[in-house]
């Protein structure tokens, strides 16, 4: 083993990384994954998972870096660039949360979460943009009636709605 390859093995034993990654979960269980839901998946859902495994490994090769200052060198894998993928996007997350955050004012916040019931799971599946505009649109008009109303605030307000498809389990769970 040479040298360097020995110092990278050590840094990645000292720095903190994720017990667990989303590339390690559709390493495991992708395939099985794949043929389960094939028939509600689309080709590009399976580009996006190849993407994902494949992502910072030694088969989309890698370059050398060095550090300007003390000459330091460590060998780097290529991303795969997908915009699905949480590492290539975590830079991008990153700065897309800090832009969100310069513009909240200084008032109070709260998290609202709309979620379809299970049972709608499989109907969603194959009508994903008439199901999800539908559950953007409720709960907009359920957001804006409430907080109309002066029982409750009497303003109106202002909300930003994201749409998460899959749950925590990374088992579909339709919420935003």
């Amino acid at each position: 083993m040479t040298y360097l390859r020995q110092m990278l093995l050590e840094e990645d034993q000292a720095m903190s990384r994720p017990t667990l990654e989303v590339a390690d979960i559709v390493r495991r269980t992708g395939n099985r994954f794949w043929e389960q839901h094939q028939s509600h998946l689309a080709w590009p859902h399976r580009k996006v998972l190849d993407a994902i495994v494949r992502c910072r490994t030694a088969a989309l090769g890698g370059h050398r870096d060095q550090c300007v200052r003390c000459g330091h060198q460590a060998i780097s894998f290529n991303s795969c660039r997908n915009r699905h993928c949480p590492k290539c996007q975590g830079n991008a997350r990153a700065k897309w949360l800090a832009a969100r955050s310069a513009e909240l004012l200084p008032v109070p916040y709260f998290h609202i979460v709309f979620t379809l019931p299970h049972s709608l799971s499989a109907l969603v599946l194959q009508n994903k943009r008439l199901l999800y505009d539908l559950l953007y649109r409720s709960s907009a008009a359920t957001m804006l009636e409430l907080a109309r109303d002066p029982k409750h605030l009497g303003a109106d307000i202002g909300f930003l709605g994201v749409l998460h498809t899959w749950g925590q389990n990374l088992e579909q769970n339709p919420h935003s």
